[in-house]
């Protein structure tokens, strides 16, 4: 599902990716870890296509990224690939369901579909009946999992997570966890994620360590 081959990238004078190499195959769990500053969340921000690397190719559905031009790039991420930060980053004044809703309003999908998938995600993560609560009404477990559903509504290939529990208790950390090998075993969904934390590392299929840039043992 996902390939990548080689990839450096360096921010002035700084070699943050010094050829990084990753293959992932469909409906894998793959967590990479490593200390802060290792270069976890550039390798990641460059699978998701959202910094372009300075060598090396990524495939994602067998489709090599960074030979897209900018705006078939750009669709492209929207349709087929998912994103969840530690921050949910949801609009304030748009209800759950609206904010679930919009990458397929992006995308131009009917409004009747994308209402139909966005309700049925949040039916899947037990957001029934808070689809028309506003962010500042939900708790914080509950807003990462209208952020979840929002990333899934376009039916995106991969779903890319960069400390997506970080900013929550335990409780809802575990729960969150949980999730993610739901959505693997229900939708066959491919899953990187991106975290400190050991015990979500431990669960997963593969995990990796990334220090100074590399992949180590």
């Amino acid at each position: 599902m996902i390939k990548a081959d080689y990839i450096t990238k360096s921010f002035g004078s700084v070699q943050v990716l010094k050829g990084v190499s990753l293959e992932v195959a469909p409906a894998e769990v793959v967590c990479i870890t490593g200390a802060s500053g290792a270069g976890k969340t550039t390798f990641l921000q460059v699978l998701g296509t959202l910094s372009r690397p300075d060598s090396g190719q990524v495939w994602i559905d067998d489709t090599p990224v960074f030979e897209l031009k900018k705006d078939q790039l750009a669709d492209f991420r929207n349709k087929h690939i998912g994103f969840v930060f530690q921050f949910h980053h949801l609009l304030p004044e748009f209800t759950a369901l609206e904010n679930v809703c919009i990458p397929g309003f992006i995308s131009g999908d009917a409004v009747d579909k994308v209402r139909a998938r966005a309700k049925e995600l949040l039916d899947f993560l037990g957001l029934a009946y808070r689809m028309e609560h506003k962010p500042a009404e939900l708790s914080g477990g509950e807003q990462q999992r209208v952020a979840v559903a929002r990333a899934l509504v376009n039916h995106p290939r991969v779903l890319l997570a960069d400390e997506p529990s970080g900013n929550l208790d335990s409780h809802n950390k575990q729960e969150l966890h949980k999730l993610f090998f739901k959505l693997r075993d229900t939708y066959g969904q491919t899953i990187i994620l991106v975290t400190h934390d050991q015990s979500l590392a431990g669960l997963s299929d593969r995990s990796l360590t990334m220090r100074d840039g590399l992949f180590v043992q």
